[in-house]
């Protein structure tokens, strides 16, 4: 079964303010993307780094994403009250978004979103259980076209 190319996305990590990391990616030479972003269904403000637009082979690399909360009862506010600030999931980008989840399905893998909802960036998301991972939170992100 192809859900490919699969490639990891970005690294997401946990932080109380954006502004309270954002020198040391800077200063580490990552270009910060235009606009933070906030995503009301996740209670969430995010803000994107990357290495360079584009790689050698013409692929958008990995980049890190900065998660801060919008309240304390929040997904990641709750991770940052139970392990404070670090890095909160790791994300996939896959081309077939509801193909890969239904075959996890179909494998026994635990979901916590069993159908794709929209994202940061306007992406389709999906995340998988950090049960069947071995504790880690994998998001899986699905492509757009103009990638």
């Amino acid at each position: 079964m192809d859900f490919g190319p699969i490639r990891i996305d970005h690294i997401g990590i946990a932080t109380h303010q954006l502004d309270d990391t954002t020198g040391f990616w800077k200063l580490l030479g990552l270009k910060q993307h235009s606009e933070d972003e906030t995503v009301l269904d996740q209670g969430v403000m995010t803000r994107f780094f990357s290495t360079s637009t584009l790689n050698e082979i013409g692929d958008v690399p990995a980049k890190i994403e900065l998660l801060e909360p919008t309240a304390d009862e929040t997904p990641i506010g709750r991770f940052l009250n139970r392990r404070g600030p670090g890095i909160q999931q790791l994300c996939f980008s896959v081309g077939n978004l509801t193909g890969l989840l239904e075959h996890l399905q179909r494998n026994g893998i635990r979901l916590i979103d069993e159908k794709p909802r929209l994202g940061a960036g306007g992406q389709m998301i999906a995340f998988v259980h950090p049960a069947s991972t071995g504790g880690v939170l994998v998001e899986l992100s699905q492509r757009r076209s103009d990638e």
